[in-house]
């Protein structure tokens, strides 16, 4: 369709392997279960998936410590079953991504074991150490992700280590040439397997401020509910070194034809830090921010800031409404009970932006946020920031394929690892395939339309004057023009230009009615028009 790379407005579909299908009734979704649902993932029209970890860990943050970057977690199964979901996947035309966790590992990983054993040992060096202050406090102000100081004494060591997130995923040192480069074997192994590429989780954690200086203090109107966010992070993230890393990554990824890199990107300016670990051929070929995954409200001005902010850039954006680390959106932008012209779209503003799009498993059936008493929360982050709901839990129940097997046809075990939502069985597949209006037909029809329209998929991008409510963006390649026009408020409107004049309405299953220069948007509709060459 283009000469682009395959991955540049690709869609691109994540699978959290938990809560994905589980093959061996253990009631955990496994490697084996993704491989038998591949056939559906296809379905859509998606051109990759990306696979959250399934490595070895003890599972203390679910995979996001590991233990063994080069083995799979028994929990998933084995290597060879990870090869034959690649083989699947391949055959069907899909690409695969898989999650590198660079950042920090296990405190149960070989690596940690023994840095922890002396002060002497080869690998003593491998992770952050640092003295206690004279009163034993630890050596800055640093705070952690999931609550606290960053700081964890080892009595054995008799220093104190640095951990971003929980105190089991102690920081590597990236300041030790040794770690950078086995860390760049770690990603030659997977390269080496057949991968299509990775996705970096926190890239901008890599590398700390080698002095330790304390962070500057945020100022605030109401006090945060976390102690991280009582700071700016300036030293304990996002170094310049971290992109020196990121350009040996990339040289390495290259060596292997059609490979990419996508990185998660999380910083105090986020849209500003996802442009620059992509701004050259040495850097990552594409990044995704948080500035749509931690907004509570669907506004144009969200989805306008974002392009606004790519504009002139050298690198790629992508961009994803959902993931395992946040609410459901139809919940987060919709509230307890979404409209089905809610979901719709919120989804047709995601597929209209120019960048990859990346759809979480549920998304494209319009899940909502789970529900998951206290009781029965698995995630660390959830229960030690619990100030009610079901946190990242809610976005990591199992996914549901039928509204009458038990257990919504994710297991034919009597428990799954986590509660299946009451709400969540009558939006399954089995459902939805039937029918044409449904949140699963809509989400084909605009992966659809991706495909078979470069404007939207690698198009340039120009955001139109329009009512407050509405979303309207001109997608352009070549001769090509598509307009995007999406009503994001509860209200009915109206939206004119010129380019509609004699256009063709796309079929994306959104309500609109277009009548010469005129859209008439009802609450939360829209269209997408291709108009007419100009001249």
């Amino acid at each position: 369709m283009t000469d682009e790379p395959w991955w540049r407005g690709a869609v691109i579909y994540q699978i959290y392997p938990r809560s994905f299908f589980d093959s061996d009734d253990d009631g955990t979704g496994d490697l084996k279960g993704i491989t038998a649902k591949l056939d559906y993932v296809a379905s859509l029209g998606v051109d990759g998936v990306w696979l959250s970890p399934f490595f070895r860990s003890p599972m203390k943050d679910f995979g996001y410590d590991v233990s063994d970057y080069c083995d799979v977690d028994p929990t998933f199964g084995t290597l060879a079953d990870f090869d034959a979901l690649l083989k699947r996947a391949h055959d069907l035309g899909l690409k695969v991504i898989i999650d590198q966790v660079y950042s920090h590992t296990s405190n149960e990983h070989p690596w940690f074991m023994e840095a922890a054993g002396s002060a002497d040992n080869p690998k003593a060096d491998w992770y952050v150490w640092a003295k206690a202050k004279p009163d034993g406090t630890p050596p800055n102000n640093w705070q952690g992700n999931f609550g606290g100081p960053a700081w964890t004494w080892h009595p054995r060591r008799r220093r104190y280590y640095l951990h971003n997130f929980l105190a089991e995923q102690p920081d590597l040192n990236f300041h030790n040439p040794e770690v950078r480069e086995a860390l760049l074997q770690v990603a030659a192994f997977w390269l080496d397997r057949g991968v299509d590429g990775f996705r970096l989780d926190v890239a901008n954690y890599y590398f700390h401020d080698a002095q330790l200086r304390d962070n500057p203090h945020a100022e605030f109107s109401r006090t945060p509910p976390r102690t991280y966010l009582f700071q700016w992070h300036v030293h304990d993230k996002s170094q310049p070194e971290t992109l020196d890393f990121i350009g040996d990554l990339r040289r390495l990824t290259d060596r292997y034809p059609d490979k990419m890199m996508v990185g998660e990107i999380g910083d105090d300016d986020p849209l500003a830090r996802q442009r620059e670990y992509t701004d050259g051929p040495d850097r990552l070929h594409t990044a995704y921010s948080f500035h749509l995954l931690d907004a509570r409200h669907a506004t144009p001005s969200l989805f306008v800031s974002a392009i606004e902010a790519w504009k002139g850039a050298y690198g790629w954006p992508s961009w994803s409404l959902g993931n395992h680390d946040v609410p459901r959106f139809p919940t987060r932008f919709g509230g307890e009970v979404p409209t089905a012209a809610q979901v719709s779209g919120y989804l047709a503003a995601l597929f209209a932006l120019r960048g990859t799009i990346f759809v979480y498993q549920g998304d494209e059936l319009g899940l909502p946020q789970a529900h998951v008493p206290f009781e029965q929360l698995k995630d660390p982050f959830a229960m030690r920031a619990y100030v009610g709901g079901a946190g990242r839990d809610g976005a990591r129940t199992p996914m549901p394929w039928s509204d009458v097997e038990p257990m919504a046809g994710f297991t034919r075990a009597n428990q799954t690892w986590l509660p299946i939502d009451p709400a969540h069985p009558g939006l399954a597949p089995s459902v939805q395939e039937c029918d044409p209006g449904s949140h699963l037909a809509v989400t084909r029809r605009l992966i659809a339309l991706r495909k078979a329209h470069p404007a939207l998929r690698v198009g340039e991008v120009e955001t139109l004057e329009a009512p407050p409510s509405v979303l309207a963006l001109l997608r352009t390649r070549g001769d090509e023009r598509v307009l995007c026009v999406i009503n994001l408020a509860p209200k009915a409107t109206t939206f004119s230009h010129p380019a509609l004049d004699g256009g063709a309405v796309l079929d994306t299953g959104l309500s609109a009615s277009l009548s010469g220069a005129r859209l008439d948007l009802p609450a939360h509709g829209g269209a997408y028009v291709r108009a007419a060459a100009e001249g």
